[in-house]
């Protein structure tokens, strides 16, 4: 399988800004995907953070599995860092993002006050591309200041936006310079936060697949009708299932592999979660 590596220029770019001013935030939100908790945490920005109070935060929870999403919260937690599992487009999820923010900036908020001090806090929004930090932004916030998308590496810039009782730093999608664990790298692929144009779909989908027949046997079966084991045989009952054929016979495969991963983004499949807690418990989150 081709090596996944993606590091455009402007993440140098974006990670030097990120380093230039986080020295003006009191904490961090981290924006991670909660299908895939290990992969979306990015250790440069850890060490970017300092000893800055962090909040993770695990949005598309409506897309994942429940049970697993609880289980990185509590791992997160174990590792002495605020946690919540989220989904950024729904307008509940303020009032609790609210209040985790609440206890992420009650140290400061009092320095603060002794010191008579108005300032409002300031927290930098971080995280890889295509997780949802605009989208937790304009949540917050209450209308739409950041650029959303689909698609990784809309936002490239900085903005402060400013929230009630504290300010957000929007800043862009930034991957590691190296991915050195290529299951994590295909995770990502999975869900958007690497360019599909970069990537070899037919090997994307295919390795998508073997890892859900082994993670959640009971949606291949229900989804594509099949008890194969082999991906490319799975991937024909892809095809199958949705009547992607062409003259002769054959199988679309070309249109197969984009439905397949189309639907996963879009939870059509069910709700998936890539990696287990318990496999990634030394990840320093």
């Amino acid at each position: 399988m081709k090596h996944i590596q993606w590091f455009p220029g402007h993440m140098t770019k974006a990670m030097r800004m990120m380093a230039e001013e986080i020295d003006l935030c009191d904490a961090v939100l981290c924006v991670l995907d909660a299908r895939c908790p290990a992969a979306s945490f990015n250790p440069k920005l850890k060490e970017l953070f300092g000893g800055r109070p962090v909040l993770y935060l695990l949005n598309k929870s409506d897309l994942a599995d429940s049970a697993r999403t609880d289980a990185f919260c509590r791992l997160i937690e174990r590792k002495g860092n605020l946690a919540a599992k989220i989904v950024a487009t729904s307008s509940s999820t303020k009032r609790i993002l609210n209040q985790k923010i609440q206890t992420l900036t009650e140290e400061k908020r009092r320095a603060n006050a002794e010191k008579g001090s108005i300032r409002p806090v300031r927290l930098m929004v971080a995280g890889i591309p295509n997780t949802g930090k605009s989208t937790v932004i304009n949540l917050l916030h209450g209308q739409k200041k950041a650029v959303t998308g689909d698609k990784a590496g809309v936002t490239r810039g900085k903005q402060w936006i400013k929230c009630d009782g504290f300010d957000l730093m929007d800043t862009p999608g930034t991957m590691p310079p190296a991915f050195e664990n290529q299951t994590l790298a295909r995770h990502l692929a999975y869900i958007g936060s690497i360019n599909d144009d970069i990537l070899e779909m037919d090997e994307i989908a295919l390795s998508f697949l073997e890892e859900l027949r082994k993670e959640y046997p009971a949606i291949v079966q229900e989804k594509f009708d099949t008890q194969e084991e082999e991906p490319l045989a799975l991937l024909d009952a892809v095809c199958k299932r949705r009547g992607f054929l062409v003259r002769g016979g054959g199988y679309d495969y070309e249109r197969g592999e984009k439905a397949l991963i189309d639907d996963f983004r879009k939870g059509k499949l069910g709700k998936i979660t890539l990696e287990r807690a318990e496999d990634y418990a030394e990840v320093d989150f």
